[in-house]
């Protein structure tokens, strides 16, 4: 049953009458609703966009998270040197390195772009 009351079934020859096989000739409500939410939700999200920043190295641009993660790298690297000349020993060796990575990335994004 549509918006207006009356039953428009499929054209083809011997499509079924029942309930089930009814064109909607509107879009339902609920449906409508959660398209405006997501297209309210998608613009306020996307206006703090802008252009994100890179450097200039030898004429090709990198961006800034590719040079933080560099840096990052050579900071684990670091950290893992200190830690073995202190005799410390990590437990979880495949975890610890990787997360240090990430923290160093971050710390250094925040430090120096936001």
């Amino acid at each position: 049953m549509s918006l207006w009351g009356n039953s428009r079934t499929t054209d083809s020859p011997g499509a079924a009458t029942s309930p089930e096989f009814v064109i909607r000739l509107t879009p339902r409500p609920a449906a409508c609703a959660l398209a405006r939410i997501s297209l309210c939700l998608a613009l306020l999200l996307l206006t703090a966009c802008e252009r994100a920043p890179s450097f200039d190295i030898v004429g090709s641009f990198f961006p800034a998270w590719l040079v933080c993660l560099a840096l990052a790298i050579v900071l684990t690297a670091v950290a893992r040197w200190l830690l073995a000349r202190m005799r410390i020993v990590i437990a979880v060796p495949i975890l610890t390195y990787p997360s240090l990575a990430a923290l160093f990335t971050f710390a250094l994004w925040l430090a120096f772009f936001r």
